[in-house]
């Protein structure tokens, strides 16, 4: 039982981080032209990972 909370709990991490990273995608372009990056990427990456890994 805790297992599977704990991968719906990343799942639905996973989805928030990239509903978030579609959302900042405009304030990410702006801030790259700045020579700024936001690191959404880092996140969106390890939920993936760690919910790929939880999942198998």
């Amino acid at each position: 039982m805790e297992a599977r909370l704990y991968t719906a709990t990343l799942l639905a991490l996973y989805q928030l981080a990239l509903i978030a990273g579609i959302l900042l995608l405009p304030v990410a372009m702006v801030t790259e032209r700045f020579g700024l990056s936001l690191p959404i990427n880092r996140a969106v990456e390890g939920l993936g990972d760690a919910y790929e890994r939880a999942s198998a």
